[in-house]
């Protein structure tokens, strides 16, 4: 009797085990894995809407957690207004959101790294704290980088699909042209790289090694991942400046003009050396070619003079001087004898920096490309 208890519970136990090694085992019964998004917000004197702004992306970002967990990161980047006092008492009772501060203003780009080292994501999201592009595109980004693997995901309002609404026109064609300019300097395919609204897959921008202090630095991580070879895909994308905004923004303008003329300047000054940077060839070669064009115009009208002038001392002597004829087509035309000959020298000088800007650039990212491959590989082992 005993025995026939002891079996049949040792049957019983057996086969409750089994099952429940089975269930463990069954695909459908594990735990989805939930990507870790670090979602990064630069600030800089915004205390007048930091506190709504935030409550609105955690209020999104709670709505994406039966497929994401995710951190906020809140950079204080050395604001002279509440910024970081409303930025703490906000994130004092959310366990998902992070707050650094910078004690002076260094600058967009100097935040973003700051932000990159000391996030964890697997993805990484970053977005304008005035929500000039609307919160949804952050689900997107995220579907997008997640279907294509790609390294970089770009909101873009510029490209098939996207809009602008609500912007100043005169930001609006700088912004416009300046992005057809870096586009055009570097292969063509990207629509917009001075924008702030990215998905980056965590692991890589993080082993880039970022320079720019500035709003310089959102081509710059353009440049470094064409270099490493890295995916870029965009999605189209609505910018819309809100109400308050442009309020913001034309406050400014009116208390300090000549400091936006500066600064315009100087976004132009950085948009066309990053132009520099991403195809030299464009500053060297092309134009040495325009003037080797020119330069042929000129020389070859100073041959033909030369000719007519031998010509016609030819019929008062059956030998004539070469040098005479020459002297006669300058004195008819010094000007043009000089500009054939400093735009040929130009010229040339032009296409031989831009053959060997060509060729330095070449060598530089191949160097870049093994360096930073040997450091990801040595890093993640």
């Amino acid at each position: 009797m005993l025995e026939e208890s002891t079996h049949k519970f040792i049957t019983e136990s057996t086969i409750e085990q089994v099952a429940q090694s089975f269930k463990l085992n069954d695909p459908s019964q594990e735990q989805k894995y939930r990507p870790l998004v670090s979602l990064i917000v630069p600030a800089y004197n915004e205390a007048a809407i930091i506190e709504k702004n935030l409550a609105i992306l955690c209020d999104y970002m709670t709505s994406l957690e039966g497929d994401y967990r995710w951190e906020m990161l809140v950079i204080n980047d050395g604001s002279r207004d509440d910024t970081g006092e409303k930025a703490e008492s906000f994130a004092r009772n959310r366990e998902n959101v992070r707050v650094l501060h910078h004690i002076v203003n260094f600058g967009l780009g100097q935040a973003l790294k700051f932000a990159f080292n000391h996030s964890r994501g697997d993805y990484v999201i970053t977005v304008d704290l005035d929500l000039s592009y609307s919160v949804d595109h952050i689900e997107r980004l995220l579907t997008k980088i997640g279907e294509t693997g790609a390294k970089i995901v770009i909101a873009s309002p510029y490209m098939r699909g996207g809009k602008v609404s609500n912007v100043p026109w005169m930001r609006k064609v700088l912004s416009v042209w300046a992005n057809r300019f870096l586009s055009a300097t570097s292969h063509g395919d990207l629509t917009t790289l001075t924008g702030l609204v990215r998905a980056y897959e965590g692991k890589f921008i993080r082993s880039l090694n970022l320079r720019a202090m500035s709003m310089d630095i959102n081509p710059e991580v353009i440049y470094k991942a064409r270099m490493l070879r890295a995916r870029i895909e965009e999605i189209p994308a609505h910018l819309c400046w809100s109400d308050q905004k442009a309020v913001k923004v034309a406050k400014k303008k009116k208390k300090a003009q000549r400091r936006s003329s500066m600064r315009i300047l100087k976004q132009i000054w950085a948009v066309g050396f990053l132009g520099f940077i991403f195809r030299p060839v464009m500053f060297f070669f092309i134009p040495g070619v325009l003037l080797f064009l020119l330069s042929m115009y000129a020389n070859i009208w100073v041959i033909v003079h030369c000719f007519w002038q031998y010509e016609r001392l030819a019929k008062y002597t059956n030998f004539p001087d070469p040098t005479e004829a020459v002297a006669a087509a300058f004195y008819q035309a010094p000007h043009t004898f000089v500009i054939g000959g400093i735009t040929l020298i130009l010229a040339i000088q032009l296409m031989s920096l831009g053959i060997l800007a060509m060729q330095s650039k070449s060598y530089f990212e191949e160097i870049f490309y093994l360096g930073s491959s040997i450091y990801r590989d040595n890093k993640e082992k």
